[in-house]
């Protein structure tokens, strides 16, 4: 993601505004899903021909910048929204275990791991690389979101806000600072048990079964 983002921060010598949101459904076996989404602000056609060079908007280079054995990338969009003349990518994916992520290059400074914790518990934590330029933009202009939805119950965090389940952290080039670590502990959904009754009723139409085939053999 540090490439990536070093990159969209030269398009901020244009723009002064860039977003980018990372949301995540992670569940307890590790797999999950994960939608990606940057925008930014070009004021004029020579600014985006520099985001063409470079890019960072381009549909076969995000594909190499996200693909891995253990990715399926869903749907890449890029579009302009004309309205307001900015510039989106949007990337959809799935994959194996979340820690397959680090082998993706957009990813190469992420540092995912999901590991076992104390008796029934995951810990989960991602590194934000700090992010430094030579460009001189405006570090309040720029914002990081990443958004975490567990299979589980929290048990320890250190995100700036919560919708239920879901974790956020947001924060601007200038907070990132040296860099940020996400840290989640929690406790995974147990996998629904299959209730008594079915049991005794599967029983019950075994019994029957076998009554039945029982007295048509007499017969």
């Amino acid at each position: 993601m540090k490439k990536l983002i070093i990159a969209v921060l030269a398009s901020l010598v244009f723009s002064g505004c860039l977003n980018y949101i990372q949301d995540v459904q992670l569940y307890a076996d590790g797999s999950g899903s994960m939608k990606v989404t940057f925008w930014t602000k070009m004021p004029d056609n020579e600014s985006n021909k520099i985001l063409d060079k470079v890019g960072i908007f381009n549909v076969d280079s995000l594909r190499h910048q996200f693909s891995s054995n253990y990715v399926t990338i869903k749907k890449i969009s890029v579009y302009v929204d004309s309205t307001d003349s900015t510039n989106h990518a949007i990337i959809d994916l799935t994959f194996n275990h979340i820690d397959s992520l680090n082998k993706t290059k957009a990813f190469l400074s992420s540092e995912f791991s999901l590991k076992n914790g104390a008796e029934h518990q995951k810990i989960f934590t991602q590194f934000i690389p700090p992010i430094t330029t030579g460009f001189g933009v405006n570090s309040d202009a720029f914002h990081v979101t990443y958004k975490y939805t567990f299979g589980g119950d929290i048990i320890t965090d250190n995100c700036t806000a919560k919708k239920g389940r879901t974790l956020i952290w947001d924060y601007s080039l200038a907070e990132i600072g040296s860099g940020k670590t996400i840290s989640v502990t929690f406790r995974p959904f147990k996998l629904k048990e299959t209730p008594p009754w079915i049991y005794a009723l599967s029983g019950l139409v075994l019994l029957i079964v076998i009554i039945f085939l029982l007295k048509k053999k007499k017969d």
